[in-house]
Order: C-alpha cells, then structure tokens, then sequence
C-alpha cells in the first residue's frame, strides 16, 4: 500500500513536471528580464541589471468555482515589440511619448491569458478572460515578494474608506504587518541602487488594488469587497457598513488592469517614468481640441478674504467678479467656485447671493472660464439635469469631491462622470479620489484630480512638511497629475508655523511654493491664495502669469528623494526651472548644456532670500543674461525653493 501512495505520488510529481515551463522576457535594452513559471502556481520573477528585484510571485484571478493561475497549462505563446512615439491630447510631461517595450502574452487553458511587458524602465502584466456571459471575481492574488527587506515609503491607510491623502512612514517591508493597510502607488529602495513604484492602471469595472504587509519581505494584494449595504451621512459621505464575497461582476470577456512596477536608478528617472499613462485605453473622444489645460484661482482655500475692496466679501456675485477680474488681469484661464454656491443637496439651487446668469456672462465676456465645485452624491442624483445645466451656463468644468472609495461600484462611477462630462465638453477634476489609473488617457477631459496630501493641510495640519512634498513627486505623481494646490504667499519657517484655518500659510519659504508650478504636473494648476495678496505681489505674479500648466519636455537636473529636486520642462522655446529642499538648507550646481547652442536667453531666477531662514517670504528675483555655457550655484534656505523662466533674446 505505501508503495502504491509513493508511486501514485510520484505520478503527480512527474505530471506536474511535465505541464511546468519557464518563459523569459527581456526590455528592449535587455537590462531587465521577467521570468515567468508556470508550475503549480503561475509565478514571475523580475531581474535587473543582473540583480533580482522581485523574486517568484504567485498571481493568480479568483473566480467563482475557478481559481484562474492554479496548475496553468500553457496552450499559446505570442510575443510582440513595439518601438514608437505617440502624441497624447494633454502633455503632461511632453509632447511626445515613447513607447519601448518587448511583449509576450500566454494563453491558457480554462480561456485565460497573462500579458507581459518589458520596458526599459519598468515592467507590467494583466490578465485577460475569454469566458461567457457574467463572471464573478472573488479575488486577485498578487504576493509580491522582494529579495530583501527593502525599505518602503508606506502610503498608511486606515481603511477603504479613503480619500487617499497619505503622509509616508518610512520603514523597512519586515515591519509591516498583515494589519498594515497600504494604497498605491507604494515607492521602495532595495537599497541596491534601483527605486521602484508600484501602481495599477487601465482600471474599469474593477476595484482598486491595495497592499499588506506580511511581517516579512514581501507585499500581498487586497482589493475591497464590492458593497452591500451602504449608509449616506449627510451630503456627500456614503459608508459602506456590509460587503459582498466578491470584488466585482463583469463582463466575462474583458482584460484586466495592469499592475505596473516602474524601474528607476535616479531617482529622478522616476519623475519622467509615463507606464501609467502608456498602458492605459487609448482616447476615446472623437475631437478633444476643446480641452485647454491652464491655471485656476481657487477661493476656498483663502476663505474668500478679499481685502481693499468695495464690497462684503463671500460668496457673493462681487467676489467671484473680483475673482473673475484678477484672473483676466493675469491671463489664469479659470476661476473655481468651491464648496457654497449652491444649497446643499440640490445643484440646481443656487444660493441668494448668487446671480449665476450674471456671473457666467460677466466670465465669458472677460475671457474666463468657471469650474463649479460639487458633492459627487449630489451629482450623482442630478446627473442629467445638473450636466446639462452646467452646458447652458457655459460652464467649462467641475471639481467632484468626496467619493473615498475605489471599490467596483465608485471605479464605474469615476468612467461615468468622465464621459457625461465629455458628452458636454466639461472638464473635470476629482477631489476625495483615489490615485490615477489610466482614466485621464481615455477620458483626457479628466486634467487631474488630487488622491495626494496637497496644500489644503496647511489649515489645519503640522504634517504637511518639506520633506513631505520631496517624497510627493516619486511617488504619487508616477501614478498621474496630482491637484497639490500649491501657490501660498504667505510663509513660514517650521518655529514660525501655524496652521490657521482661514488665514493659512505654508511650511517653507515663497520660492518653495513657486517651485511647485514646476515641479508639480496638473494640467489644471491651482492658484490657492487670496487675490488680493496676489496683486501685492506684482514680481510672483510675472512667474505665475508666465508659468504653464502642460510641457514639452522634462529633464530632471538632480534629484534625491525626500531631499530635494532640481528639473529643467520646456514649452515652446521657453524653459522653466524648479528647485526644492527639505528643512535642511543646501546649494545645488547646475548649468544649462540643455540649450540649443548659440542662442541667448534671459533667466529671471526667483530664490531665497538672505534672511528666508527667518522670514520664509523672502526671496530675491533677479535677471540675467545666460546661454548654454552658463553654470550656477543656487542656495536655498532650510525648507527652501528655487523657480526661473528662460525665455530667448
């Protein structure tokens, strides 16, 4: 009897064996290579530069009655290259996107297949069904496992019921347990001279993916449960208090998201890395030349405190005319009303002290267009009618806040919004919203949306520190635009601040914050403070009227992440520089081999002042005349910043 257990053992082994087969795909400059295995479990491994990144991970779709990546026997192997350049709607780095990527797609039996990518500066995979009618989807593994305990920038969550706005604890993967809940993208250093992001992409119809810790060096995928039973609290909060077995029901023929890991030696490599916006759905609006990035003056943020003027501040017709008049004045393309023009509940009731008719038209005869803020369940109950409101107003945009969550439900509701919208040519930028996951490329109305710790914590947070928005840009920004809202003109250092709800100022000096126009990507760019502090501040105001809000081109100068950065974009034949610090004061060298030879420019360079290490608003501009020889030594205070503007003679 036992020789018959060990023979019929034995048997197993040997067909397991038979049906195992290892497959290798390498980037197209061959310094990473995937390793797929296809045994008892579906695995893939990541190398790079002869180093491991990622040891054997188990992936595998969970159906109901089927575990999709269990025992996979491999009926088709295709591969594919693809090496070209491709010109998105919105350029939120660049003009012009290259796409570089070795291919190798296996098809399974039980009609699945998995998608492998290699690019020379990351690699992807997603599953894809080939199934009748509905299917259910109980889960997805993912168990990322590293070779070390490498140290992560933890993006800690306190549950799905999230609007995503993290501070990072910096912490090895071993101190992170199965409690431990982290949303994406998740930034590591293997300590062996390569950064990695992770992130998903091309999300529809399907939750979001978050992370675990394990206790050890590996991180485990989780998704949230698709509701059951939800409780609205208010206006605009919606809890969910049950959920389903599942994650999601969706078409059985479809492909899945991408799960991305951007690959990155310089840490600012990982500022110029596009697999977010590259593995996402193509656009899908027939003509999208009505889009037209640009920069917005925001009045909540500055609590409508206008000063120096005729009238009772508020909302109110005359302020959002001042707004209107300050924006015309220094070419802004928008203005926003925020959280107050209409009564709460119902988007087709504006408040009395408001004459929308008025206001839109005194808007369009000056040139600026108005983005109107909304509760997300508000509009959701309104659709329609809200929408088509807002068209005949000639509204060019909405601000969608509050949806915190990224379950099945609240990912199609960000697709609906999307395309509704489109249907109206109406810009939209999510607020209380999970990260970027390919939407912005096939819905490019969607010009960014915030997910990301930004301005707004300086009301009321300690946290909000120039350590924190080093970190912001490797690891949130990878993922898309973010809405930082960064632009306070009144400054502190770390003994002088204090957060102040309705007069706020910001951690770190002026230039700081100037820098951010630069350094920060949002085709929708927010001015966050008060226009009349604006106008007293005539030689910010040339940058900040000067500055786009898309670019050509992007160089990174130098770069240390949660330390500082240095980077050089381009629009036209313009160039923009932006430099930040930490609370530690530094001087950086650059020089500008960057451009064309034999042409001269004129750099007007805004940076620390002399005293900024004790009053964070000084700063000193100044002009010069420079070319491609010109080298320069920058100086920045503690928590401090650098902006200029190259502009050809």
């Amino acid at each position: 009897m036992t020789k018959k257990i060990i023979c019929l053992f034995s048997l197993c082994l040997c067909i397991s064996a038979v049906f195992a087969k290892d497959y290798q795909l390498q980037s197209p400059d061959k310094k990473t290579i995937i390793r797929v295995h296809t045994g008892e479990d579906l695995t893939f491994s990541v190398q790079y530069k002869k180093t491991p990144l990622l040891n054997p991970t188990v992936i595998a779709l969970e159906l109901e009655g089927v575990i999709l990546g269990k025992e996979p026997k491999v009926i088709q192997k295709n591969t594919n290259s693809v090496n070209r350049e491709i010109k998105p709607e919105v350029c939120e780095k660049s003009e012009l996107i290259q796409e570089n990527f070795n291919e190798l797609k296996l098809t399974f039996e039980k009609r699945f297949d998995v998608v492998f990518r290699a690019y020379n500066n990351g690699v992807a995979y997603r599953f894809g069904t080939h199934l009748p009618g509905e299917i259910t989807v109980k889960s997805e593994k993912g168990n990322f496992n590293f070779p070390e305990n490498n140290m992560v920038y933890w993006p800690k969550e306190r549950s799905f019921h999230s609007n995503n706005q993290v501070y990072y604890d910096f912490t090895s993967l071993g101190e992170l347990s199965s409690k431990d809940l982290g949303s994406l993208p998740v930034l590591m250093d293997t300590g062996k001279g390569a950064k990695l992001v992770i992130g998903e992409t091309d999300l529809e119809d399907y939750p979001g993916m978050w992370f675990n810790g394990t206790e050890g060096n590996a991180l485990i995928s989780t998704f949230p449960a698709y509701p059951n039973k939800t409780e609205q609290v208010g206006d605009r909060d919606v809890f969910v208090r049950d959920r389903k077995d599942y994650i999601a029901k969706t078409d059985g023929t479809r492909t899945f998201p991408w799960r991305y890991i951007a690959i990155a030696e310089k840490d600012g490599d990982l500022i110029t890395n596009q697999l977010s916006w590259l593995l996402a759905d193509p656009c899908e609006i027939k003509d999208p030349s009505w889009i037209k990035p640009g920069k917005v003056a925001w009045d909540w943020w500055n609590a409508n405190n206008v000063y120096g003027v005729d009238f009772r501040a508020g909302i109110n017709t005359e302020t959002y005319k001042y707004y209107i008049d300050f924006a015309a004045d220094y070419g802004l393309e928008y203005i926003i009303l925020d959280e107050g023009w209409y009564e709460l509940g119902d988007l087709l009731k504006i408040v009395p002290e408001m004459d929308m008719e008025e206001l839109t038209s005194y808007a369009k005869k000056k040139g600026v267009g108005l983005i109107l803020w909304v509760v997300w369940k508000t509009l959701d109950d309104q659709l329609e009618p809200a929408l088509d409101q807002f068209q005949k107003w000639g509204i060019k945009g909405i601000k969608v806040d509050f949806m915190d969550k990224d379950d099945q439900w609240m990912v199609n509701y960000y697709h609906k919004i999307a395309k509704e919208s489109a249907k109206r040519e109406i810009l939209v930028d999510f607020h209380g919203s999970y990260k970027p996951a390919g939407l912005r490329r096939k819905y490019p109305n969607v010009l960014t949306r915030e997910g990301v710790n930004g301005g707004e914590q300086y009301k009321w947070s300690l946290r909000q520190t120039p350590e924190h928005n080093l970190i912001t840009p490797f690891s949130r920004m990878v993922a898309g635009p973010m809405d930082y809202t960064p632009g306070a003109m009144n400054n502190a250092q770390k003994k002088n601040y204090k957060p102040i709800f309705d007069r706020p100022m910001s951690m770190g000096t002026r230039c700081h914050q100037l820098a951010m126009y630069v350094a920060y990507e949002s085709p929708l760019q927010m001015l966050c403070d008060n226009p009349s502090n604006y106008r007293k501040e005539p030689e910010c105001m040339k940058f900040l009227s000067a500055v786009p809000a898309v670019w050509d081109e992007t160089k990174v100068l130098d770069a240390k992440i949660s330390d500082y950065l240095l980077l050089a974009r381009r629009k036209g034949n313009e160039w923009y520089l932006g430099a930040m610090t930490d609370w530690d004061a530094r001087t950086l060298q650059f020089d500008l081999s960057f451009l064309p030879k034999g042409k001269k420019y004129k750099m007007t360079i805004y940076q620390d002042g002399i005293n900024a290490d004790r009053n964070a608003t000084d700063f000193k501009m100044k002009e010069i005349i420079v070319d491609h020889t010109f080298q320069y030594d920058l100086k920045m205070a503690p928590g401090g910043g650098m902006a200029a503007m190259i502009q050809p003679l």
